[in-house]
Formats: structure tokens, C-alpha cells, sequence
């Protein structure tokens, strides 16, 4: 009995395992933590002309 406990437990381990391995956070590779990676949309302007 003990013996086809374990067989089961590893085998489902076998088959869970792979989706949790490869199933993580997916984020875009365009995206950037750090705000300061392009410039603010009022950086290059003149002070105080606007647009």
C-alpha cells in the first residue's frame, strides 16, 4: 500500500511540476521598472513658453 502511495504522489508531482516551473509572471519585454528611462514629456522645452 505504501508503495503505490509514493508511485502516485511522484507521479503526480511529474505532471504538475513542469506547469508550475514554466507558468510564472509573464512581463513585457518593452516595459521598464525605472520611470526615468525616457524623458518627461516637458524635458527640451523652454521655461515658461508652453507649448
Amino acid at each position: 500500500m505504501k508503495k503505490s502511495t509514493t508511485k502516485l504522489i511522484a507521479l503526480i508531482l511529474l505532471a504538475i511540476g513542469p506547469l508550475l516551473l514554466f507558468s510564472g509572471c509573464e512581463q513585457d519585454p518593452n516595459a521598464t521598472p525605472v520611470p526615468w528611462s525616457q524623458p518627461a514629456d516637458w524635458e527640451g522645452q523652454v521655461p515658461g513658453m508652453g507649448r
